[in-house]
């Protein structure tokens, strides 16, 4: 089990460092920044190549949302679903801390409100009010599990599924960044909103109360879809598991 802790930690950790990384020090560089495409795509960079990296040691979730819908799905036993949930905090604070002190390497920056940080009303990049983000992170969560199981299920092509789950990643992210600026995973907004302050703080409940209900949502979509039953005897990888 400490084994699969580790890998969630270090997948949640990149996963952060990578795509809030990138949004914080590279997507406002004048004439050479990388932008929401470059955004959205080193979002789905991380969960590529963790999912490679480390998929087949824990599943390769990195996300509360996602241990919580493949628990829901019964593809994952509920009680890892705890400790995974401490790892991918973890990792997502540690990652946190690791950008904030790089970012403050710079005369004059501040994390105060300028942190990857997730947001409805005037903390949205859009400006898009309580309601629009409640639906967009619903809907963008439960989709992605829909992704995630259907990319991992059987008669699947193997060892592709990563792709399929990074590059459904980095779609989410190019449809709903100016909407919430994309959490999907409460342990990514987690970890930017401990240093990032202010209304972040103030409206992180949403951004575990959606993606926990989306994450649930798309479990039921998918088990509709292919309702063969599932052993919860361990979590899947998506990557090579001959079961997931």
């Amino acid at each position: 089990m400490s084994k699969k802790l580790i890998a969630e930690f270090i997948g949640t950790f990149w996963l952060v460092l990578g795509g809030c990384g990138a949004a914080v020090l590279a997507a406002g560089v004048p004439d050479v920044g990388i932008g929401f495409l470059g955004v959205s795509l080193a979002f789905g960079l991380t969960v590529m190549t963790m999912a490679y990296a480390v998929g087949n040691i824990s599943g390769g979730h990195f996300n509360p949302a996602v241990s919580f819908g493949l628990m829901v799905a019964g593809k994952f036993d509920g009680k890892d679903l705890l400790p995974y949930w401490a790892a991918q905090v973890a990792g997502a604070v540690t990652a946190g801390l690791v950008l904030w002190i790089i970012a403050h390497g710079q005369d004059g920056f501040s994390s105060a409100g300028n942190f990857a940080l997730n947001g409805y009303g005037s903390a949205s990049p859009g400006g898009y009010g309580f309601f629009s983000g409640l639906v967009t992170e619903i809907v963008m969560t439960a989709m992605f599990l829909v992704i995630i199981l259907g990319a991992t299920s059987k008669g699947v092509p193997v060892g592709f599924a990563p792709i399929a789950i990074g590059l459904g990643l980095t779609l989410i992210h190019l449809i709903s960044i100016p909407v919430t600026n994309t959490s999907v995973n409460p342990a990514r907004s987690t970890g930017v909103a401990l240093f990032g302050g202010g209304k972040a703080i103030l409206q992180l409940w949403l951004f575990w109360v959606a993606p926990l209900i989306g994450g649930a949502v798309g479990a039921v979509i998918w088990k509709m879809l292919e309702p063969e039953a599932y052993t919860a005897a361990e979590p899947p990888a998506v990557s090579d598991a001959p079961d997931a």
